[in-house]
């Protein structure tokens, strides 16, 4: 029956009449049925159905909240609402990246040049790319090697194919408890199922997979996980490794921000056999410029290349000729290179301007993460923020289990300008100095 879904439409209409706001607690599922007349299991539906369509947020011991509204329909992604200071994305862009990715391109736009680039992608690429590729992604303690290569259109698309690849309908991806939002799309979009893993100070808990029954694979942040920003040492990485090998269980290592620190080696270093490496050009270069790269070992290299091909998810000719270029002639480490120093920067200035709250962050990250001080909840946060024209990230959108939501909210310190990332800052510091309803607005 759709009775369940009429009454979530119009508990939605008092959404977006502003009858319920952000914040609001709703009543207990028991006391929403008494109330209408309606079966406990009823209600149920309809708070799922709510938080289905992201309008609610259930957090662990407090209740079901209405969530902060999302953005209105826009422009491109990549065209900020006008007057938001956007600290819910990471999109690292420097003052003359395109000064010193334009000569490189300036061959591939020749037409002998661009032969090439018109012909159909392929998940192999080329050998030029290969070589490129293998020897950007090297690292102290772990070199891939060209023949390992394969390309997606990008970094989202790397993770798709090797979940994909590695587990069927209906199997069971393992992710630590709080984890990049997309990878659990993917997962839900292609009909896997998540199983939430603990995680510590020193990132996923080797323990924590061994409890966790049979696991098709385990999606893993080993370097700057996103949101916590933590980064596994290498007793931790050993231990992983061991369990996994131990129970021929693979690992999809996601390395997307690895590029911003002097990382230690990757689980791949430790579980060459069981872990298929992610990484993109995405964060390293510019989303607009992104090309994905996939390191499975041999055994899994001709599934994931299948899972590349069958999903549509290779990456277009043209794009793996301009990365190869990049990637030859040194631009993206020189890219790189400023980036750290950037991201350096601006997590320092949130450090100053965030004295004195609990906030989680690794000198060398692009994000951070707040543990929001009492009486202070993320949704009604991330509400209030709104109000003042900033947007940033509840921890509900991270967590991968039903119930586990910490009052807390990531803050993305990439894409402002400095001076606007240090006014925000300041603002969101002043809000959480507070407590909701302070100013009359809450």
């Amino acid at each position: 029956m759709d009775d369940y879904r009429a009454l979530a439409d119009a508990v939605a209409a008092d959404i977006r009449a502003g009858r319920l706001r952000a914040g609001d607690r709703l009543p207990t599922q028991r006391r929403f049925a008494r109330d209408r007349g309606i079966a406990v299991s009823t209600a149920s539906r309809v708070y799922a159905e709510l938080a289905r369509r992201g309008l609610v947020t259930g957090e662990v011991g407090r209740g079901t909240f209405v969530r902060a509204a999302p953005p209105p329909p826009g422009p491109a992604l990549a065209e900020q609402r006008p007057g938001v200071v956007d600290l819910e994305l990471n999109f690292p862009i420097l003052d003359g990246q395109d000064e010193l990715l334009a000569p490189a391109l300036a061959g591939l736009l020749r037409p002998d040049g661009l032969r090439a680039g018109l012909a159909p992608g392929r998940a192999a690429g080329t050998a030029a790319g290969r070589e490129a590729a293998a020897a950007l992604l090297a690292c102290p303690g772990w070199t891939p090697q060209p023949e390992q290569l394969l390309f997606a259109a990008n970094g989202r698309q790397a993770i798709a194919a090797a979940i994909g690849a590695l587990v069927p309908a209906g199997g069971r991806l393992g992710v630590e408890t709080l984890t990049f939002p997309v990878a659990r799309t993917i997962a839900a979009r292609l009909g896997v199922e998540v199983v939430p893993l603990p995680v510590d100070g020193d990132g996923l808990q080797p323990d924590g997979v061994r409890a966790a029954g049979r696991l098709d694979a385990v999606f893993v942040q080993p370097t700057l996980h996103n949101p916590l920003g933590v980064t596994m040492p290498v007793t931790r990485r050993r231990e992983l490794a061991a369990v996994l090998t131990e129970l021929d269980v693979p690992a999809i290592e996601d390395r997307i921000y690895s590029f911003l620190r002097d990382d230690p080696p990757p689980l791949a270093a430790y579980a060459p056999e069981h872990t298929v490496v992610v990484d993109s050009l995405s964060k390293r270069v510019a989303p607009g410029c992104s090309l994905g790269f996939l390191v499975p070992p041999p055994a899994r290299h001709q599934r994931v290349r299948a899972s590349i091909q069958a999903g549509g998810w290779a990456a277009q000719s043209f794009a793996v000729e301009a990365a190869t270029r990049w990637m030859a002639e040194g631009v993206v480490a020189r890219i790189q290179q400023a980036k750290r120093a950037d991201a350096a920067r601006r997590q320092a200035l949130a450090a100053e301007r965030l004295a004195g709250f609990t906030v989680r962050a690794d000198p060398a990250a692009y994000h951070c993460w707040w543990e929001l001080p009492p009486p202070w909840r993320a949704e009604t946060f991330v509400a209030a923020a709104a109000r003042r024209g900033i947007a940033v990230t509840p921890a509900a959108s991270y967590a991968a289990g039903a119930g586990h939501a910490p009052s807390a909210v990531r803050l993305a310190l990439a894409t402002p300008p400095l001076d606007a990332l240090a006014a925000a800052l300041d603002v969101l510091a002043g809000l959480g100095r507070g407590a909701p309803g302070d100013d009359g607005t809450e």
